[in-house]
């Protein structure tokens, strides 16, 4: 089962790569659509909230650029799950693949070095 599985991760973080490269321009955040005169909800704008380097930003953004940012947030939030997901495949596939040598290598059935000074 554990090498089916290492070839089922190996094949899935090469799609990953794929998808990753086809990513386009991105930028992180929120965007929001805001009013200056909210009771009457006249004067909208819009804008991007972010954090970036630590640092919390926010910035207006004009009406004829919000469907351009909306997809540039679409792209960075589609790059951060495939990264999730190629690091924890990356966790399981390095635990397995520890998982298997250890059982090729008999060292799973030996216990850890007696740490007891023998007199």
């Amino acid at each position: 089962m554990s090498n089916k599985r290492i070839v089922q991760i190996e094949r899935r973080i090469e799609k990953i790569k794929s998808s990753l490269q086809e990513i386009g321009a991105m930028r992180p955040g929120s965007l929001t659509r805001q009013f200056r005169n909210p009771k009457e909800q006249t004067r909208e704008f819009f804008q991007l909230s972010y954090t970036h380097q630590m640092k919390s930003k926010s910035e207006y953004i004009r009406p004829e650029f919000v469907k351009s940012v909306k997809g540039e947030i679409d792209s960075y939030k589609r790059f951060r799950r495939l990264v999730d997901e190629w690091v924890a495949l990356g966790i399981e596939y390095s635990r397995l693949s520890m998982k298997l040598l250890s059982e090729q290598s008999g060292s799973a059935k030996q216990g850890p070095p007696n740490s007891k000074k023998q007199r």
